[in-house]
């Protein structure tokens, strides 16, 4: 009987990044026996925010948080993020071509490092060796989400229907959320809610500001229903699995994909664009979500198949399991 692979899911830590290529690898872990090495890359606060082509001896950079990159090398290196762009590039190398190196998002690196590239199709990376995706790779599964279910049953069995699950991202490159944009998404979802008759799920980012938080919280405390403040364990997985509607600001890909691996109605929340220009990437993802009818504006009212016909159920997306399929036909097809 074959060795099971060794599977190395490498990021900086951020929950972001890593679920990436934790869904990736737990997806390859679905369709042949492997095992999983969480791998998360720390540089020292003196070379962090140097460029990548500036790293040129990554392991003397590291910090003593870090986890160990040292041999025995993994039969698959899946990376994301732009700390691990030094290892992942050197990897090949390292391993005498022996593990298999993937890099998720856009790299903005030469595309010749890698065996393979997963990148999202809004960011247009072309190459022999890329392989494009409506959104980001993820852990949504039907049974991780039973799972995390569980931990808040007591808490959401009770809740009235249609629970309405609340995403609100914030501040980004492309996007921001003053004080009056949050009021007015608080005033909207307030009153959709309330004409449905249903509940809240609230859940905030990292880069929510905190006036916008608050905002939320204040408009949206006494409506039945759970607003997670950052505290304790995460519902996130446990609102996926509940909740019948979502409301997801625009900043967020990571958020969307996830919905949508759901197949249940998505309305996208409106911000403010920093700069002339900016979120265009975002829109093209938006709109393959529209055109595959996942995805929908939100204006006060929430548009599915119970309160309004238009919005038909759709097959929830599954890209990750795509890329790992993928994946392994590569892997498999260069072994000796």
């Amino acid at each position: 009987m074959p060795q099971p692979l060794t599977i190395w899911a490498v990021s900086d830590g951020r929950a972001g990044i890593e679920n990436q290529v934790l869904g990736l690898a737990e997806a390859v872990q679905e369709l042949t026996p492997s095992t999983i090495v969480v791998k998360r890359i720390r540089y020292s606060s003196l070379y962090d925010r140097l460029p990548t082509a500036l790293k040129l001896w990554p392991d003397a950079m590291l910090s003593e948080r870090s986890d160990s990159l040292d041999a025995p090398y993994p039969d698959i290196w899946i990376a994301a993020g732009r700390s691990t762009i030094p290892f992942s590039s050197r990897m090949r190398k390292r391993s005498g071509q022996r593990t298999m190196v993937v890099q998720l998002q856009n790299p903005r690196h030469n595309l010749k490092a890698f065996d393979l590239v997963i990148a999202p199709e809004h960011d247009h990376v072309r190459g022999k060796n890329v392989l494009s995706l409506i959104g980001s790779t993820n852990r949504v599964a039907p049974h991780r989400l039973e799972i995390a279910y569980e931990n808040w049953r007591d808490h959401i069995d009770n809740l009235p229907h249609p629970r309405v699950c609340v995403m609100v991202g914030g501040r980004s490159k492309a996007y921001d959320i003053d004080e009056k944009r949050a009021y007015a998404l608080a005033i909207e979802i307030r009153s959709a809610i309330q004409q449905s008759g249903g509940s809240l799920l609230l859940t905030v980012s990292r880069r929510t500001p905190d006036n916008a938080r608050r905002i939320f919280e204040d408009v949206l405390h006494d409506l039945p229903g759970i607003i997670y403040d950052g505290k304790g364990e995460n519902p996130y997985f446990a609102f996926l699995y509940a909740a019948d509607h979502f409301l997801v600001t625009e900043d967020s890909v990571n958020m969307a994909t996830e919905v949508a691996g759901t197949g249940k109605p998505l309305q996208i929340l409106p911000l403010e664009r920093r700069t002339l220009g900016s979120g265009e990437k975002f829109e093209d993802f938006h709109e393959t979500l529209r055109a595959k009818g996942i995805a929908h504006p939100f204006n006060g009212i929430l548009a599915d198949g119970h309160y309004n016909s238009a919005h038909k159920a759709y097959p929830p997306l599954n890209e990750t399991k795509r890329a790992s399929e993928h994946l392994l036909t590569m892997y498999f097809a260069r072994r000796p």
